[in-house]
Parts: C-alpha cells; sequence; structure tokens
C-alpha cells in the first residue's frame, strides 16, 4: 500500500500532537518495511529527520497556518494526494482530514476538551474544532480514539456509531525508566533543582488545574518545593495570580517549556509526581513519570483512571484537601511510596510505541482491504 500520513504536527510542535505523531511513525518505521510511506508536511523543517528508504517526506508549499486556513475554513478543495501521488489510504493524527481525490481515510481524535469543557479553550480555537472535526469525522473511514474514554465521548457528544471508533491507545518512549543518579546530575545543575520537589508537567491552562494544586500544596509540610514544567497556553495569567495570593513565590517554580531529552531526568529527580487535570484525552505524563519509578497521584477524572491503572493514587482533582492528603501520604509513608513505584512501573509496562505500531498496522491494513 501507499500510505499518506499527515506529519505537519511532528515537525512543528515540541510537544502534545507532535510527540504522538513522532512516537507513531517512529514505531511504524522500525515495523514496516513493505509498506511505502509518504509523511506530508506543510511548510519545510530546519532538520528533516532520519528515515527507511520506505519512508519520505513530501512537502506542501503552505505553511501550517495557511494549510488550515485553505483546507479546513476556506475548504478550498486542493487535494493533499497531489503533494504525495496517489495513496490507498491517508491518516491524519491531529483532528482534521484535509481534501483526498481518493482513498481510504482514518482519522485520530486526543480527545473533546473543545465541546466537554469549552471554557478552558480558546474560543476562536474551540469555533474552528467545533466546524471541523464532525466534518472530518463524517469523511473518515475509521476514528481511532486514545482511550475508551475519548471513544465513550465521540459517541456521546457527536453521536459517532460506536463501529466507527476503535482504540489505540499511544505509548510510552524507551527513554523514560530509572536513571542512575550519576546521569541526572546534568538536568539537576541545568535547572539548580538542588532540592526535594513534587512535579507537574503540563501547558499552563485552566484545563490541567494548576490553581487548584497550588491551593493544595500550600496546605502541606515543608520541605519540598513544587515544579512546574510546561508552556504558557490559554488563560495562564491566573496561575501566577495564584501564586501572589498564596504567597508561594519562594516555594514554586516554573521551568516553562522543557526539551524532551530533559524529561526523563526531571521525573526521575522528583520525589513525586502530580497530575490533576480536569480532563484528557490519554495523559501520556503521568505514565511517563511511572516508567521512571516516580510515586504518582492524578485526578480520578476522564481518562486517567483508565490509563493508569492501579499504579498510581487517584483523588478527586476539585477537593483541594483530598489531594493536598493524598501528596502528603505519597510522600510521607515509605511503604506506599514502594507500592505506588512497583505498581507504576508494571502498568507503564503495558503502553509501548511498538505494540501501538503494531495495532496500526493491523487497522492499515484491514481498512486498506489487504488484510488477507
Amino acid at each position: 500500500m501507499r500510505i499518506g500520513i499527515d506529519y505537519t504536527a511532528a515537525v512543528h510542535q515540541r510537544a502534545g500532537i507532535g510527540r504522538y505523531a513522532r512516537g507513531l511513525v517512529r514505531a511504524l518505521a522500525q515495523l514496516d518495511r513493505e509498506n511505502e510511506y509518504l509523511l506530508l508536511v506543510a511548510g519545510r523543517p530546519k532538520e528533516e529527520g532520519t528515515f527507511p528508504p520506505n519512508f519520505r517526506l513530501r512537502y506542501l508549499p503552505l505553511s501550517p497556518h495557511w494549510a488550515t486556513v485553505l483546507w479546513q475554513r476556506l475548504r478550498v478543495p486542493l487535494p493533499a494526494d497531489l503533494f504525495t501521488g496517489p495513496l490507498d489510504l491517508f491518516h491524519s493524527p491531529d483532528y482534521v482530514l484535509p481534501p483526498l481525490r481518493r482513498g481510504k481515510r482514518v482519522l485520530t481524535i486526543h480527545d473533546l476538551s473543545f465541546l466537554r469543557y469549552p471554557e478552558g479553550a480558546d474560543p476562536r480555537l474551540r469555533w474552528y474544532l467545533t466546524q471541523a472535526v464532525p466534518r472530518s469525522i463524517g469523511q473518515a473511514d475509521l476514528v481511532l480514539a486514545d482511550s475508551q474514554n475519548t471513544k465513550s465521548d465521540l459517541i456521546e457528544l457527536l453521536g459517532v456509531e460506536a463501529g466507527r471508533v476503535e482504540v489505540l491507545y499511544p505509548g510510552v518512549e524507551e527513554r523514560f525508566h530509572p536513571l542512575s543518579e550519576e546521569s541526572l546530575a546534568p538536568v539537576r545543575i541545568r535547572y539548580s533543582l538542588d532540592f526535594p520537589f513534587i512535579l507537574s508537567v503540563g501547558t499552563l491552562e485552566p484545563r490541567k488545574n494548576h490553581v487548584g494544586l497550588l491551593q493544595a500544596y500550600s496546605l502541606l509540610r515543608e520541605p519540598h518545593r513544587l515544579v512546574i514544567a510546561g508552556g504558557k497556553g490559554w488563560l495562564y495569567e491566573g496561575i501566577f495570580q495564584e501564586v501572589e495570593r498564596l504567597s508561594l513565590e519562594e516555594r514554586v517554580f516554573f521551568l516553562g517549556y522543557v526539551p524532551e531529552e530533559d524529561l526523563p531526568a526531571l521525573y526521575n529527580l522528583a520525589d513525586l509526581f502530580v497530575f490533576p487535570s480536569l480532563y484528557e484525552g490519554f495523559g501520556l505524563p503521568p505514565l511517563e513519570a511511572m516508567a521512571c519509578g516516580t510515586p504518582v497521584v492524578v485526578s480520578a477524572l476522564s481518562s486517567l483512571p483508565e490509563v493508569v491503572g492501579d499504579g498510581a493514587l487517584l483523588v478527586p482533582p476539585q477537593e483541594v484537601e483530598a489531594l493536598a492528603e493524598a501528596m502528603e501520604k505519597a510522600l510521607s509513608d515509605p511503604s506506599l511510596r514502594e507500592e505506588l513505584r512497583s505498581k507504576g512501573l508494571e502498568r507503564a509496562k503495558r503502553f509501548t510505541w511498538s505494540e501501538a505500531a503494531k495495532r496500526l498496522l493491523a487497522i492499515y491494513k484491514r481498512v486498506g482491504g489487504e488484510d488477507g
């Protein structure tokens, strides 16, 4: 088969869907030497990466912004396969499908936060997704969801038939594992982390519930500091206002966006990882922390119980005192810490990109009509 994949997010987005697309395509490149893959990228990247001979990049002579304007806002019928050549199947891992002349269509929906949690999204982005996502779902031969929770949301909120949706869990990259103290030193020095700390990773936006985390943290005893890694997102200002209101300026540290290569060491350095998100389609950071052997406290909402299983402490994220109590217990109870570490490591082993790629390749063959 000739398989097209929208690789734009992988090239232009450092986190989120970019990491998802990179992880999936890298695993496919290790697994499949038979099918031909055309990776479509809007705009030319600074670095192209290295792929086997059956994986080739194809460039759309438009920036990601203008590709979205033409295809989704103006709905100009410029087929993506003009730039890739004829395709048997096209997969978009980023919510929307471009126009195509022919071929089967597979679409990945990571979450429906713009519908389930609309007050937490930029109104312009929410309007765009509300228009474009249902239209693309209608064009897709199969929709992939990151979790059973997202599949349920697709059925409930958009009326998608259950038989048109399959769950494909993302994976944890192999570089997330327990590291030696010696290998942690460069990251400890780079970020001046010479104190015990609690870690949270995620874009600074209301849905991630950093305000609730700050309120819970303010109830804890010393000596742990709170370290938050993540770029500024929609309505981030309230987070910094809460730090001032609670007089936590000397105890809370914002690292901003942290490069992918520093994350494994950061998880390893933390005494506790906390992820009190109000809504997730999957939730990779808790699994990454678990894979590094770090005890985890996580929200008991949306997809997160499905993802972490018994490998983390689950807490109602909007109950500040309950969140603080769980954090205190996970820091101070040695037997609980060892249990969380052991169960977390085992749970994380269930989610690998190699397994995701095997399942995806089987899906491609079935949808493309080559499953025997």
